[in-house]
């Protein structure tokens, strides 16, 4: 017996928004449900019908087609609820990637759930979470900004809003801006770390990390680091630097606290009496915890 949420592409799709992963790059990488969902619904609508085309004959399957790209994305989504209250059960794909992660599909995503009708997410490739797992950020929270604004003036002010964050900052970023976001990244933001991730799963894949305030200069050495589609990941601030905020009597108020709490109830505490981040304090008495003994 089948389990509930199994696709085969022998069995009818019940009517709903299929929302579906392709790959980044490299074909291999779309997943056995993605295929079965898209085989198995009644049509797929699509960024570009000629990306998607393409991509449906590799593999060998064949559906009706519509364009849902952004400038047509309200209207269009009108057409797909029509659809989808016939009967129909409909897929929908981006470019690459996950739609509606900076791509096209929220729009559409939200006239179907407007509707009352379901929206069926197929996970798969992402360039986000594929360039976080090779950039070794560790735990804590991170923030995806998609693309900055094109303009340096706005680009900054984006970036000065995030500038006190305690968390890893993703970007997406074009070839022919990415060496200006580098610079203006390392302006803002200062001594931390990035992660330049170039062209994920395709045949030219970079993935570099070094710091923040060399990143202009290592895009100028070489023309070819330019070229491609990247993900920059901003790693969180450092400690070195948090300890550097912490004065002296904040220090000595959480050495003491953290002696007879757990460490999130001593942070929490230790903020409200010094006025410092819980978040930074937490990471120093982290950063400072002596190795446990055998």
């Amino acid at each position: 017996m089948k389990a509930m949420n199994e696709t085969s592409h022998d069995t009818r799709l019940p009517p709903a928004l299929y929302v579906v992963a392709t790959p980044i790059g490299n074909l291999r990488d779309i997943t056995l449900r993605a295929l079965d969902t898209l085989r198995a619904v009644d049509r797929v609508a699509a960024e570009d019908t000629r990306v998607t085309g393409q991509l449906l004959a590799h593999f060998g399957i064949r559906k009706p087609l519509a364009s849902i790209r952004e400038h047509n994305e309200r209207e269009a989504a009108q057409g797909v609820v029509a659809r989808i209250l016939a009967g129909e059960a409909v897929a929908y794909v981006s470019d690459a990637g996950t739609p509606a992660i900076s791509d096209p599909g929220a729009r559409l995503v939200a006239a179907v759930r407007a509707a009352n009708l379901p929206v069926v997410p197929i996970p798969g490739a992402s360039a986000v979470t594929a360039a976080l797992s090779a950039a070794g950020v560790g735990e804590g929270a991170w923030l995806f900004a998609g693309f900055l604004p094109a303009r340096a003036n706005a680009r900054r002010a984006a970036l000065a809003h995030w500038q006190t964050l305690d968390a890893a900052l993703v970007f997406y970023e074009a070839p022919h801006r990415v060496a200006e976001t580098v610079a203006d990244l390392a302006a803002v933001l200062g001594a931390r770390t990035l992660t330049v991730a170039r062209e994920l799963t395709k045949r030219f894949e970079t993935i570099t990390t070094l710091p923040l305030t060399d990143a202009a200069a290592w895009f100028a050495a070489d023309p070819n680091r330019t070229r491609g589609e990247f993900v920059l990941v901003v790693h969180p601030p450092p400690v070195a630097e948090t300890r550097g905020e912490i004065d002296t009597e904040a220090l000595r108020v959480l050495d003491l606290l953290q002696r007879e709490l757990p460490p999130p109830l001593a942070a929490k505490l230790a903020a409200r009496i010094t006025g410092h981040s819980k978040a930074d304090l937490y990471r120093m008495m982290l950063a400072t915890k002596p190795p446990e003994t055998p």
